[in-house]
């Protein structure tokens, strides 16, 4: 009996020992799971399947601000939604969002509510095999608010704070479709003028804030139902919507003009500006996103080809000339790469009091294989579009060079310089070697220039023509009067030569012409020692008239048209062994000379 008292002992003792230590371990899993549970970034809620709670960790108490009394294991689902509506985190009806919730707790379900306090959170209801479920919640206010802002990002131009392009075309599929009979949609293209120059003359930051200042502008013309974007660079866009005529969008236009065209304020500059605007009308010019986009765009270059500052409607004929424009260029582009096509005449230039010839202009003309010769306004515009004027120049000025080399040492040569070669910066090295390889003198070479170069970008125009000046080149200011015809310009760089554009000189004997005008600029340019060129003299009455102003020399079909480089020769020999004038009117092929 001792013996097996002494062993029952020992079995009672070990499995007291046993017994202590699956107490410990279960103690310690409790705490190591508590420690897990308590440490959660989300709220953590397990109801068993009578709706009870079994556990709660401390995130979620914090989350919401409850108390720990009330929200504690034993209490009922329903109490715990009452604890948060009484204690503010809960906004609505209890009764109907826990029946909601009891509803769907059979399967898994997402959902996200929003706080009083105004934050995002992220509810996920688990389904237990017993009947119960776990739910955690989790604060995704950042989350949601990065993504937001990436969205936004993605959406809305961050300059301007305006939608777009991704945007304004998902607005434009959005309403096509919605597009009723008897009323339209207009996309306005607004693309404003000379902002480049604004850029380069007063840097990015000013242009940036005359960027923002229409855009606020633009925001202010539309109605709500209409929706303004920026594009990109200096172009934005209008969608109005429900539009009955084209006199609502000729109105919308009258208001974007009177607006921006108001002085703005951009970090102590003042400055105005304008805009070139081009109209699609859907249906009318198209029903599908690109068509629409197409044809406003083409409407906007339209507008500004007619010179800017308007706008213009979609016209089927627009596209037509688009494409044979595309045609053209490329053309062209074939055409200067080849080198063949391309010819160049010349236009004397006749002294007003001795009647000798001065110089000759180079003029560039194309004599294409079918068209026959192209106007120089056609294509020329083109190449200075695309930077292919670059090459043209250079092509001009070396072909002009080699021929001036076989004049009279006596006559010039005269080049018309493209601002877009100015702003090339490799102008005064591609003179240079021009010079070298035909071996002209730069005293013979004269370089006409418009207005235009100087308005782009004085200060670095100026630069170029200074160092033209220092390799002996003349200079012209071309056009003089068709500009903005700063005097300043005079003043600043002294120029050689100012060419009297032929507008004021075809009415120049009239009693209310430009007589005045012409004698004012000659008057202007010999107190600056410069000469003067009248261009476009046509009769004999405007050449005697010049020769009273005081004006130095004349170009024009009385003289002489541009012609050839053989004729040319034959003009300059003719001229030089003093051959008498023709009479009659003059032709491309015979020149005549005449005098008063």
């Amino acid at each position: 009996m001792l013996a097996i008292s002494a062993l029952l002992f020992v079995v009672v003792r070990k499995l007291s020992q046993q017994h202590r230590a699956s107490q410990l371990l279960l103690t310690l899993e409790k705490q190591r799971l508590d420690t897990a549970v308590n440490n959660m970034t989300q709220g953590l809620l397990l109801f068993d399947s009578s709706q009870r709670l079994v556990i709660c960790n401390k995130r979620y108490i914090e989350m919401y601000g409850l108390s720990a009394d009330v929200i504690k294991p034993g209490c009922s689902f329903h109490d715990v939604i009452a604890h948060r509506h009484q204690t503010g985190s809960f906004r609505g009806d209890v009764e109907r969002y826990v029946s909601l919730v009891l509803r769907d707790v059979g399967t898994r379900n997402v959902m996200v509510i929003t706080t009083p306090d105004e934050r995002s959170i992220q509810v996920v209801n688990e389904p237990l095999a017993d009947g119960g479920w776990l739910a955690t919640h989790e604060d995704i206010t950042e989350r949601r608010r990065a993504e937001e802002r990436i969205t936004h990002l993605a959406h809305y131009d961050a300059l301007t704070d305006l939608p777009n392009r991704t945007l304004f075309h998902e607005e434009i599929r959005r309403e096509l479709p919605h597009v009723t009979p008897g009323s339209q949609l207009a996309v306005l293209y607004i693309d404003i003028d000379e902002f480049k120059g604004v850029n380069d003359s007063l840097g990015h930051m000013v242009g940036d804030e005359l960027l923002k200042s229409v855009a606020k502008t633009l925001s202010g013309v539309i109605r709500d139902a209409d929706f303004v974007a920026r594009l990109g660079g200096d172009e934005f866009a209008i969608v109005q919507t429900g539009v009955k005529s084209t006199d609502e969008v000729t109105d919308l236009v009258t208001r974007i003009y009177e607006a921006i065209r108001a002085p703005y304020q951009c970090l102590g500059h003042q400055l105005t500006t304008d805009a070139s605007i081009g109209i699609a009308l859907a249906p009318r010019d198209g029903t599908d996103l690109e068509q629409i986009l197409k044809n406003a765009d083409l409407a906007m270059y339209a507008a500004k080809s007619a010179g800017r500052r308007t706008s213009r409607f979609f016209e089927p004929a627009m596209d037509a000339d688009a494409r044979a424009r595309r045609e053209l260029e490329m053309e062209l582009r074939q055409t200067i790469a080849a080198a063949s096509g391309l010819e160049v005449y010349y236009q004397p230039c006749l002294d007003l009091h001795s009647n000798e010839i001065t110089g000759c202009e180079a003029l560039v003309r194309w004599r294409h294989p079918v068209r026959g010769m192209i106007s120089p306004a056609d294509f020329v515009p083109i190449a200075e579009e695309t930077g292919l004027i670059n090459q043209l120049g250079e092509w001009v000025l070396l072909t002009a060079c080699k021929e001036a080399v076989n004049w009279p040492d006596n006559i010039s040569l005269a080049v018309n310089v493209s601002p877009v070669q100015f702003k090339s910066g490799t102008l005064a090295l591609k003179v240079i070697a021009a010079l070298a390889a035909t071996g002209l003198s730069a005293g013979r070479l004269e370089l006409e220039i418009t207005e235009a170069v100087l308005i782009r970008d004085d200060e670095a125009a100026l630069t170029v023509l200074h160092q033209l000046r220092a390799i002996g080149v003349r200079i012209a200011l071309d056009d003089f009067g068709t500009g903005y015809s700063s005097l300043s310009y005079l003043k600043r760089f002294p120029f050689d030569k100012i060419k009297i554009d032929r507008c004021f000189v075809s009415d120049i004997a009239d009693p209310q012409g430009s007589a005045g005008i012409v004698e004012a600029v000659v008057n202007i340019a010999a107190e600056r020692r410069m000469t003067t060129t009248a261009e476009g003299v046509e009769t004999a009455q405007q050449q005697q008239l010049l020769r009273e102003l005081g004006c130095s020399e004349m170009q024009g079909y009385l003289f002489s048209p541009p012609q050839p480089a053989a004729q040319i020769r034959e003009l300059l020999a003719a001229h030089r062994e003093g051959a008498p004038a023709g009479s009659g009117r003059p032709n491309r092929h015979k020149p005549i000379v005449r005098t008063a």
